[in-house]
């Protein structure tokens, strides 16, 4: 199952507690401070499943800081935490910043963790000898996240329910999508990579989608940031032109500056039936089938030249 959602909590360590400590035979303070406490960092990922864990786990702490020791010597510190979440990841704290994961590796930091506190060697003076008292550790940060996904892909395959699009995912790619003769196959996005580019299959769009109904509400933000669309239309349907208003209609609702991606219009399954739509506008409707290699080879040119 794809998770796109979640809210976490996370929190730095505490800083260790500075020591009140001194010396066996010239009484003078040895208390050391105590150590920094862990951070909490977030790496990018490719795995487009990876904000499952925090549906289990709200709750993300690093570790303390060590209290300080005798002899000056200080705590140790907390380790840190790395979180991972997938590339396309938005991260919103309740003041509503942003800040979005891009790329993959790229690393964040989410929350410091608390500064450990002085011992009493720290505050030793010419006036004040023999202090008895040492500092508490600061807690660290504590966040509330909201965590929202959007898939990054180079293409995407969008379409109403049973325009072929899982099949042509398959065909180009080694996806291994579910493919059916039934609305909704696709339950959620597949993912698949062609010569280094990744192409998503957005599940089915139908009329309405905008407002809630059927699948495409759930993931009509996965196309704001794919950056080329692969627009299919089954050639058997009664009215491909109304197929092809209905799909961009939505986009429109939803966000219009996603009737300004590129577009390439794809008549699927061609080998079906006869191809009723040549052109829509001044774009070219290009017929397809995963039973013709050579207009799958066609189309990967097309895409590589885009």
């Amino acid at each position: 199952m794809l998770v796109d959602e979640a809210e976490i909590i996370i929190k730095g360590g505490h800083g260790g507690t500075g020591r009140v400590s001194f010396r066996r035979k010239m009484g003078g303070p040895d208390g050391g401070d105590g150590g920094r406490g862990g951070s909490i960092y977030v790496k990018a990922t490719s795995d487009i499943y990876g904000l499952q864990q925090y549906l289990s786990k709200k709750s993300w702490e690093a570790e303390n800081g060590g209290r300080g020791g005798s002899e000056i010597s200080s705590g140790a510190n907390g380790k840190d935490l790395l979180l991972t979440m997938p590339v396309g990841t938005l991260l919103t704290n309740e003041k509503g910043e942003e800040i979005e994961l891009s790329q993959v590796d790229q690393e964040l930091l989410l929350a410091k963790g608390g500064l450990g506190g002085r011992g009493n060697e720290s505050f030793k003076s010419s006036t004040n000898t023999t202090p008895k008292y040492a500092q508490p550790g600061l807690p660290g940060e504590e966040k509330k996240l909201k965590l929202k996904l959007k898939l990054i892909a180079d293409f995407g395959l969008i379409g109403l329910p049973n325009a072929g699009k899982s099949s042509l995912l398959n065909e180009l790619t080694s996806a291994g999508a579910k493919v059916g003769d039934y609305p909704f196959t696709t339950l959620e996005p597949n993912l698949g990579v062609l010569k280094g580019k990744v192409l998503a299959d957005i599940p089915g769009l139908i009329e309405g989608a905008s407002e809630g109904k059927g699948l495409g509400h759930k993931f009509l933000k996965h196309i704001e940031k794919v950056k080329l669309l692969l627009h299919c239309i089954s050639s058997e349907s009664e009215d491909p032109l109304r197929d092809y208003k209905i799909v961009r209609r939505e986009l429109a609702k939803f966000n219009p500056e996603l009737l300004d991606k590129r577009e390439i219009i794809l008549m699927t399954k061609s080998d079906l039936a006869e191809i009723k739509l040549k052109k829509i506008g001044n774009k070219e409707v290009i017929p397809i089938s995963i039973h013709n290699w050579d207009s799958i080879q066609n189309l990967i040119k097309i895409l590589f030249e885009a």
